[in-house]
């Protein structure tokens, strides 16, 4: 785990929030969670995603995905996401 990526305890409340895939669960939800945030904490280019991450496409393909739905997190609210 990198610094600043989410411990257990943090994941366990945002898991149940994240929608499912077309086909069930999504591998690596979390560490594709974890490469955005790691992205906007750093505010470096999505080619600059540190390997550990996996492959910066996939990881900004989940992100449009998110932001095309408009999933979104407010701080101090439930999460609202109707993503796939």
């Amino acid at each position: 785990m990198a610094r600043g990526d989410l411990t257990d305890e943090e994941w366990s409340l945002i898991e149940p929030h994240l929608p499912l895939g077309e086909r069930g669960p999504i591998p690596n939800l979390r560490q594709q969670f974890n490469a955005v945030m790691w992205r906007f904490r750093t505010g470096s280019p999505w080619r600059d995603l540190p390997v550990e991450y996996g492959p910066w496409s996939t990881t900004y393909d989940r992100f449009r995905s998110w932001a095309r739905s408009r999933c979104r997190w407010e701080p101090g609210r439930r999460p609202a996401c109707r993503c796939w």
